[in-house]
């Protein structure tokens, strides 16, 4: 007798690129990630159960790293996790989502305006190097490689605030965000616009313009969630 597909099972159902990780890269994380992509395409419906046993059999692997992958969910307010019930996807609305994005945006304008005066010459040479690695991603259209390297060209930018509090709230924000800024990277035209609006951030940090650096990224990270709004209409997700 046939059945319908689970929700693990749906999450596994992936591009054989999608699951071409680095090696580097714990089976945690390949399963935080793909469970992060399905929750936020829609493809795992908000209040939908996870089957910790099912995801590990599908994965391969103990529940240790199912386990741990749920735990990093559960932090970005993804999943919530119950004594006794297990794991579920939160009810979040495309509304929250967009507050968290209007609160990364002002976080983030700071930190590029603090950046923009106490960067040092080593720190340039090194986001001048990120931001180029991420035009050849952009140019292989590598979502992957650019998710990665759009999360090190903004921790880089947080480092250079010579801040650990307002550091450490980014990362907290950056973390609880980060699904949804890699669910924004839908097709090409998005990751060139994003590559695009890192090269004029960067131009003006490097210009010594921190007011306008930060104007930038204020409207960059706004246009994030913008895109990631829309795709979440499209989808049904709203």
């Amino acid at each position: 007798m046939s059945r319908s597909p689970s929700n693990a099972e749906t999450v596994i159902r992936m591009p054989s690129a999608e699951m071409g990780r680095e090696a580097g890269e714990t089976l945690a994380s390949r399963i935080r990630t793909s469970l992060a992509d399905a929750i936020t395409s829609g493809r795992i419906a908000p209040g939908s159960e996870i089957d910790e046993q099912e995801l590990a059999q599908r994965f391969g692997a103990s529940r240790t790293p199912v386990r741990e992958a749920l735990r990093e969910l559960a932090s970005t307010g993804l999943v919530i996790i119950e004594p006794r019930r297990g794991a579920r996807v939160v009810e979040m609305t495309v509304e929250r989502i967009g507050e968290l994005f209007e609160l990364m945006a002002e976080i983030e304008a700071i930190c590029v305006r603090f950046a923009t005066n106490r960067i040092n010459a080593r720190e340039r040479a090194a986001l001048a190097h990120v931001h180029a690695a991420a035009l050849k991603a952009v140019q292989a259209e590598d979502l992957d490689g650019y998710d990665r390297l759009n999360q090190e060209f903004h921790a880089m930018i947080y480092s250079a605030t010579r801040n650990q509090e307002i550091q450490s709230h980014a990362l907290a924000l950056r973390q609880r965000g980060a699904p949804f800024r890699r669910a924004q990277f839908r097709g090409m035209e998005r990751l060139r616009a994003s590559w695009t609006e890192h090269d004029a951030i960067l131009q003006s940090l490097f210009a010594g313009d921190g007011d306008h650096a930060a104007r930038l990224m204020r409207a960059h990270m706004l246009k994030a969630g913008t895109v990631y709004a829309d795709y979440a209409h499209e989808q049904g997700i709203a």
